[in-house]
């Protein structure tokens, strides 16, 4: 970290990269707050084959804005983080690598491990439920535009797309087992298209998910990754969520199912629900629910993390 003078601040947002058992890094990009803390952290993920430089620094930094350390990573294989083949998605590894950014975290001297906020958008909606059921270290929970239901949503996909879909993940399947390079899907279309968004929105989504400093995303995950998510369904878990746990789920969602999630703040005994403006892309920055969306998810930081943050900001 760069030295504090008067003409040389302290930076904001600094990159570090986390060793992980497998030996490829995760980066992430740490926002600090004012103060020397400790300070509460909301570790945060984004979506099925998203990167963090493609819509979570508007979230990170009004967090650090409002005193919280915000710590936003790429899942292994994904972004700037390390791991082979590119955009192939693993559940368990994802989960493993929010489970590997807390422990870093919680080890900082500028955190406070008593007040561990996980944040997880659309797919990293599985991880977060996930998290807040069974990790100890974590005392709170949002999830935007959740995933909870893995069969619900690949039902969601017209028959004949979800067919080929199925198709081209098994025959990625069989040849990684021989070496081959990835069949890649796109991330996003329009109706009809072979890609996993491809909604009505689809094409807004991918706008609004494309880096604005021009760091390269290629939107797209192996085909196999789709065996590795449809049979999950961590809303099954809801009822042994006992934390505070917000659910921002947007009115109308063409890509995460909506009763599902539902059905979540329903069963998890200290959730709270807020339904927001718009589709699945709309709580995003240029979304037409984000104003609303994070002042609802501050609100809730601050219910639940907000007196050691207030309390380090010198307020």
């Amino acid at each position: 970290m760069t030295m504090t003078t008067p003409n040389n601040p302290a930076p904001t947002r600094i990159t570090v990269q986390i060793p992980t058992a497998s030996g490829d890094a995760i980066e992430a990009w740490v926002y600090l707050p004012a103060g020397s803390g400790p300070h509460p952290v909301v570790v945060m993920a984004h979506g099925i084959g998203a990167i963090k430089a493609g819509g979570l620094s508007p979230f990170a930094e009004r967090f650090r804005e409002e005193g919280f350390v915000a710590i936003a990573f790429d899942y292994r294989n994904f972004g700037g983080s390390g791991g082979q083949p590119r955009e192939v998605l693993s559940v368990p590894r994802q989960r493993a690598d929010y489970s590997t950014v807390i422990g870093w975290a919680v080890a900082q001297p500028y955190i406070d491990p008593r007040q561990v906020i996980v944040w997880g958008t659309s797919f990293a909606g599985m991880h977060v439920v996930e998290l807040a059921a069974c990790d100890t270290r974590v005392a709170g929970a949002i999830a935007q535009a959740p995933l909870t239901d893995g069969l619900a949503a690949a039902l969601m996909a017209p028959p004949k797309i979800g067919i080929r879909l199925f198709g081209l993940a098994l025959l990625d399947l069989f040849g990684s087992l021989f070496g081959r390079q990835p069949i890649y899907i796109a991330g996003h279309g329009k109706p009809g298209d072979l890609s996993i968004g491809a909604t009505p929105d689809g094409l807004f989504g991918e706008r609004l998910m494309t880096p604005k400093d021009g760091t390269p995303w290629h939107d797209r995950v192996a085909a196999r990754s789709l065996l590795s998510f449809s049979w999950r369904r961590p809303v099954r878990r809801a009822a042994s969520v006992r934390v505070p746990f917000l659910l921002v789920v947007p009115q109308a969602d063409a890509i995460a199912p909506v009763p599902a999630a539902l059905e979540v703040a329903r069963r998890a005994p200290r959730a709270e629900l807020f339904r927001s403006a718009g589709g699945h892309y709309d709580v995003y920055e240029g979304g037409a629910g984000f104003a609303d969306v994070l002042r609802t998810e501050v609100e809730f930081l601050h219910r639940h993390a907000g007196t050691s943050a207030k309390k380090n900001d010198g307020a």
